[in-house]
C-alpha cells in the first residue's frame, strides 16, 4: 500500500486539536502515513467575532504559542511535532492551559523549547506581532489562510488533510488507540475520498480528554 500524506493544522491551546493530533499519532503506529503538523490560529479565527470577554482573554494568550509554532514550522518543520507534543502535553494533559492575557504561556514556551532541543530564541516570536518585516504575525496569518482555504470559513481547529482532501475535524473527545485508531482513520479516508462528502455531525455531550 502507498503512504498516505496527512497534514494536521493545529492551535496548541485547542483541546479538540490536541485529541485529534494524539489520534493521528496512534495512527502512525498502525498505518503507513506521512504526517505533517502545521500551525493555524484560534486568535486569528476569532478576530471580529462576538465572543465572551473571558474567551477573548484566552485568545490573547493563544497568540504566543501559535506565533512560536509558525516560526518553528518555517525554520525547522521537522521539529514541529516534538514542539507541539511537548507543549500540548503541558497545556492539556498536565492542566497548565486555560491561561488568559498576552504572554500567558511565555514560561511554558521557553521550557518546552529547551526540552525538545530547539533554540530559546524562538520564544521571542510569541510577541512578534504587527506588519514589521521581522514579525511572525504575517507568516502565521498566511498559514491560517492556507488551512481555511482548504475547508471554508465556518470551521474551527483542527483542520485535517487526508490524502489531499481537507476537513474540519474529526472532532473526537477521546483518543482511539491501536487498531481502533487505524480503523477510524480508514473510515475518514474513505469518506474524504468521495468528492461530494461534506459533513457528518452530532451534538457533543462531553468535553475532550486525551487520557
Amino acid at each position: 500500500m502507498s503512504t498516505t500524506p496527512v497534514t494536521l493544522y493545529f492551535d496548541a491551546t485547542c483541546p479538540f486539536a490536541w485529541v485529534t493530533s494524539r489520534w493521528i499519532k496512534e495512527v502512525e503506529a498502525v498505518r503507513d502515513i506521512d504526517v505533517t503538523f502545521a500551525p493555524m490560529s484560534l486568535a486569528v479565527l476569532n478576530e471580529g467575532k462576538d465572543i465572551p470577554a473571558e474567551y477573548a482573554t484566552k485568545m490573547e494568550a493563544a497568540w504566543g504559542p501559535a506565533l512560536v509554532a509558525a516560526a518553528v514550522y518555517t525554520k525547522e518543520p521537522e521539529k514541529v511535532d516534538a514542539f507541539y507534543t511537548a507543549l500540548g502535553t503541558r497545556i492539556h494533559d498536565h492542566g497548565e492551559g486555560g491561561r488568559e492575557g498576552e504572554g500567558a504561556y511565555d514560561d511554558l514556551i521557553t521550557e518546552v523549547l529547551e526540552e525538545v532541543g530547539l533554540s530559546t530564541d524562538y520564544a521571542a516570536a510569541a510577541h512578534s506581532r504587527g506588519d514589521d518585516p521581522e514579525a511572525w504575525e504575517p507568516t502565521l496569518r498566511s498559514y491560517q489562510s492556507t488551512a481555511i482555504a482548504k475547508v471554508g470559513d465556518d470551521v474551527g481547529t483542527p483542520v485535517v488533510e487526508l490524502d489531499g482532501r481537507a476537513f474540519f475535524g474529526p472532532v473526537l473527545t477521546r483518543v482511539p488507540r491501536g487498531e481502533e485508531a487505524g480503523k477510524i482513520f480508514d473510515a475518514a479516508v474513505t469518506l474524504g475520498s468521495y468528492e461530494h462528502f461534506f459533513e457528518l455531525k452530532k451534538s457533543r455531550t462531553e468535553d475532550p480528554s486525551a487520557e
